[in-house]
């Protein structure tokens, strides 16, 4: 098990960064954690993120481990190794940007950067009890980033305290702006999560003093559905060739990640038209939503994070993303912060904003974590 793809000393004398390798770093090969990547060659330039990371003195600790390309929610990685939950053992890291929530929740970095097609910054957050944010789609640069087309992935940063978690905002999003929010109105989105999950949302969004009421977003199942339709079709499209192989060569590919590429070279055109007809009736859905609250407020995950075991039954355990993966649809910006349930166990909550209001979502994020007491690692021990 490990958290990184490798170790890395580059730049300056600032903040620890470690950077997902689905992110180019010039000189390094970008391998998305697959053998069949394995013969990459270095990249000729820095991502625009690293670019910001070094420019701002940050020191590039190195590239970590992640579910192989970026195509899984568990970060079971059976080539590179899976990267261990350090605040959770035995549970899995989450993915698929497992090694850049480990490598914050186990003191190795100050910041690290990961991606979020369908909830890869998200559910490895809250596995490993940390904060993770997606920013609204376009706002963060994905030049330089695996996969180059999507229209879904965000770049964004894991940090282990919520201040931190701004800084790294900051560096990587130059348009970022702190906005203070004396009294935001609270949306409490009804859904279906393990009951002790969804009053554990409840009971930080009171102890926070915020005025909160019930909503619904009837659209999010078929937001999740035409959610899973978009990926499995743009990520056949990135690295659906990777699956060819002479005969008699063995599979380079992991079986789950090679299941669900041969699954999205199904999709058809008229599947993918509904899904965005789905991304468009769900995005008015949720702006109208947030015109009656400044941030909407719902569990990350639906139930606790799977054993290791657990998941090695269930490979794709694609439960975890039923209330993270429609905001990729919609491209609205998305926090995920730890809710302490007791030793050993950890649930989170999740900030959803306007497009384009990363700082309010932040700003409701730091008001809730400042209540939550004692932090969420002490529980965890």
């Amino acid at each position: 098990m490990t958290i990184f793809a490798q170790r890395l000393d580059l730049g300056g004398a600032g903040p620890r960064v470690a950077v997902k390798d689905t992110i180019d770093i010039a000189g390094i090969p970008t391998r998305a954690g697959s053998r069949a990547l394995a013969d990459a060659p270095p990249a000729s330039t820095h991502a625009e993120v690293v670019e910001r990371v070094l420019a701002a003195g940050c020191r590039i600790v190195g590239k970590t481990n992640l579910h192989e390309l970026a195509f899984g929610v568990t970060g079971l990685n059976d080539w590179t190794g899976t990267a261990p939950n350090p605040l959770f053992p035995g549970r899995v890291p989450g993915g698929s940007s497992s090694g850049s929530a480990a490598v914050v929740a186990a003191g190795e970095a100050d910041f690290a950067l990961g991606t979020d097609t369908g909830g890869s910054i998200r559910i490895p957050a809250a596995c490993c009890g940390v904060f993770g944010m997606k920013p609204t789609f376009g706002r963060v640069s994905r030049a330089g980033v695996a996969p180059a087309q999507t229209t879904l992935d965000c770049v964004g940063p894991f940090a282990a305290t919520m201040p931190w978690l701004v800084r790294a905002m900051a560096v990587i999003d130059p348009r970022f702006a702190p906005v203070s929010l004396p009294a935001p109105r609270i949306g409490l989105v009804t859904v279906e999560a393990r009951p002790e999950i969804a009053a554990a949302v409840e009971r930080a969004v009171a102890a926070a003093g915020l005025a909160a009421h019930s909503t619904t977003l009837p659209g999010l199942s078929a937001a999740f559905e035409a959610g899973l339709t978009v990926i499995n079709a743009e990520t056949f499209a990135a690295f659906g060739h990777l699956l060819a192989r002479s005969p008699g060569e063995p599979e380079m590919i992991g079986p789950d990640v090679a299941g669900r590429l041969r699954a999205g070279a199904g999709t058809s055109l008229t599947a993918l038209a509904a899904a965005e007809a789905v991304r468009a009736t769900f995005r008015s859905e949720v702006d109208a939503r947030l015109d009656e609250a400044d941030v909407l407020v719902l569990p990350t995950l639906p139930d606790l994070p799977p054993t290791l075991a657990e998941a090695r039954g269930d490979r794709s355990a694609v439960f975890l993303t039923t209330l993270v993966r429609p905001f990729n649809l919609s491209g609205h910006p998305a926090l995920s912060l730890p809710l302490p349930l007791g030793p050993g166990r950890v649930a989170a909550l999740q900030v959803i904003g306007r497009r384009g209001g990363d700082e309010t979502v932040l700003a409701v994020g730091e008001r809730i974590a400042e209540c939550l007491c004692p932090p969420a690692r002490d529980l965890c021990l």
